[in-house]
């Protein structure tokens, strides 16, 4: 995958997801400002301070936006799938307490890369019109 639009569930989007996440300091980031919204939404609700719900998506995806931007070099997925983008938030914050997800990202990578050198392979098997005609191509 690579866009979110061509996504049909979650655990393609997982993939790309992922893919778009690569940067141990752009994970950082994320991990805070998703820890921070988190907080927010606990505090407004534990104080019944609405001005706290309110900022929560703010205080985390803003950094999270900026990480993409300035660390990652890419677009926040959240533009186009903004639920499975926070679902992929909460999964990636839950991995990363457990540190797993760096190895998440390494095994994510390591199949993108054989899927692609399979494919590679399946098309340099396939005939060509050349090889196909023994090299006489009429014109």
């Amino acid at each position: 995958m690579n866009k979110p639009t061509e996504c049909r569930t979650f655990d393609e989007f997982w993939l790309f997801y992922v893919k778009q996440h690569q940067k141990k300091r752009t994970r950082a980031v994320h991990l805070l400002g998703t820890s921070a919204a988190l907080a927010c939404l606990a505090g407004g609700l534990l104080t019944k301070r609405r001005w706290l719900l309110a900022v929560a998506p703010l205080v985390g995806y803003g950094p999270a936006w900026a990480s993409h931007f300035f660390i990652e070099g890419n677009k926040p997925a959240s533009f186009e799938h903004p639920l499975w983008s926070l679902r992929a938030d909460l999964v990636m914050w839950a991995k990363m307490a457990q540190f797993k997800m760096s190895d998440e990202v390494e095994r994510v990578l390591r199949d993108d890369a054989a899927n692609r050198a399979a494919e590679g392979a399946s098309s340099e098997s396939e005939p060509t019109v050349e090889a196909a005609t023994n090299g006489a191509v009429a014109y």
